[in-house]
């Protein structure tokens, strides 16, 4: 079970972040609000089981969100770097550790597939999101993996808006297999 929640928080981090269109992405800080059903069993993880997973999360540079009401809240950083590329596949790549197949954009829309194949999952997904201007985007995800042996159907309703111009970060240890692209915030 705790996995499986594990696979549930970076799956909903890197969903919530994968996102392009026609409007330029504004660089700096965004808050990036994903809902699912999945994420409704969070109340029920007892506490010392949720301090576990905080403590895995955070040995691979990752921030748990703050989840309430069926949704993970987080703040991201995004570089100026990040904002010009015109498909950001590497929200995907890094951190979730799918890759991603297919990706394409036209004008305001974003698709992807995700093709996953690790120890803890595996599975492929769909992304798709819109961009409505430079600073608000949202989206929906639907992956369907086995996790440890589980089937595990997940959807997600993203949305996010740019909310700042800077955005300080503390830089996770780079992991070998991992660029430090990517940055949560708490």
């Amino acid at each position: 079970m705790r996995r499986i929640l594990i696979f549930i928080f970076c799956w909903a981090l890197g969903i919530a972040s994968a996102t392009a269109g026609e409007h330029s992405v504004r660089p700096g800080l965004w808050e990036v609000t994903t809902t699912s059903d999945l994420l409704a069993l969070v109340p029920h993880i007892p506490s010392g089981q949720m301090r576990q997973i905080n403590d895995l999360a955070r040995q691979y540079g990752l921030v748990m969100p703050e989840i309430k009401d069926k949704a993970a809240i987080s703040r991201v950083c995004i570089t100026p770097a990040m904002a010009a590329q015109e498909i950001p596949t590497y929200f995907y790549d890094s951190q979730s550790g799918c890759s991603v197949k297919n990706a394409s954009r036209s004008g305001n829309r974003f698709q992807l597939e995700l093709i996953c194949d690790n120890a803890q999952f595996q599975g492929n997904g769909a992304a798709e999101g819109v961009f409505t201007s430079s600073e608000e985007f949202s989206g929906h995800t639907e992956f369907d993996s086995m996790v440890l042996g589980t089937p595990v159907y997940a959807t997600a309703q993203t949305q996010a808006r740019w909310i700042g111009e800077v955005c300080a970060v503390n830089q996770p240890a780079a992991q070998p297999s991992s660029p430090p692209a990517f940055f949560p915030l708490q």
